[in-house]
């Protein structure tokens, strides 16, 4: 499991709510396990879960521009 970009925020709002990963799981209406599995970065994840949890802070999934190194022509 890596660490990302998700799972850091998810971590991040859940502690600035003052809440436990239990609190945020009751709340949320997932699993224990899903938000641990999620705070760890965990990579498949079942998105309408993720958006379950997203909800509460405001926020869902959605498309996001992967940043790529540009080539040179030498790389080419």
């Amino acid at each position: 499991m890596e660490d990302n970009s998700l799972s850091q925020f998810i971590k991040e709002k859940r502690k600035q709510l003052g809440l436990t990963q239990e609190e945020l799981s009751n709340k949320s209406g997932v699993g224990l396990r899903f938000i641990r599995e999620l705070e760890t970065g965990k990579p498949t994840l079942r998105i309408d879960k993720v958006n379950q949890v997203l909800q509460l802070f405001g926020f869902e999934l959605g498309p996001v521009e992967i940043k790529r190194k540009k080539l040179t022509n030498e790389e080419s």
